[in-house]
């Protein structure tokens, strides 16, 4: 519970899952049921929009060169900025509970962007491994990296921890949304749900 008479729900989902779908579908639906002003916020993009102004980069693609320790703070500034826009509105926030790189799993919302953003509720957008992976062997747009069924399996488990231990830290809830092949309609109509549910 926050003190900012406004919610913040963190949206999640492993690539592939079809997160942009219903976050779309979501947005829809909140906006003619009455529920006041709802705002699409990605993460990436308001970090990019603080380190930009600071003069640290000119494109999102350079933000990864940035020292690990300006990143973090870029992080943690970039959250401070959200929470303080989430007064009298829901914010929902476009991010990643977990980054898969080469040399491991990277949290998405580390400790010091959990402190600052105090998320009310995160919100996990998942389905079945086999379903994820259908969809990225269809997905002609995207390069996406190719992961068998079970590291797919893996990487919703640990964004299940990951998403716990956030909570923990935020006081916040945890909400898992399926997201099965053709139902994003039924999946973005659940998420409204909860963000009526949720509404002061």
């Amino acid at each position: 519970m926050t003190d900012r008479h406004g919610r913040i729900f963190v949206v999640t989902g492993i690539p592939g899952v079809g997160k942009t779908t219903v976050l779309d579908a979501s947005l829809e639906a909140a906006k003619t049921s009455g529920m006041g002003e709802v705002v699409l916020t990605n993460y990436g993009t308001v970090m990019f929009e603080e380190a930009k102004s600071k003069g640290l980069v000119e494109s999102r693609d350079q933000m990864r060169s940035l020292p690990a320790d300006t990143q973090r703070e870029i992080q943690r500034l970039a959250a401070k900025k959200i929470a303080n826009t989430a007064k009298n509105k829901i914010v929902i926030v476009d991010t990643h509970m977990l980054i898969k790189t080469p040399e491991g799993f990277l949290p998405g919302i580390p400790i010091w962007v959990t402190e600052a953003l105090r998320p009310d509720t995160i919100i996990l957008v998942e389905a079945s491994p086999e379903e994820i992976a259908g969809r990225r062997s269809k997905d002609a747009a995207r390069n996406r990296d190719v992961e068998s069924v079970e590291d797919i399996k893996l990487h919703q488990e640990l964004c299940r921890a990951a998403a716990l231990t956030s909570a923990e830290i935020a006081g916040a809830t945890v909400k898992i949304i399926m997201n099965h092949d053709g139902k994003a309609e039924e999946a973005a109509a659940e998420t409204v749900k909860l963000f009526k549910a949720l509404k002061r």
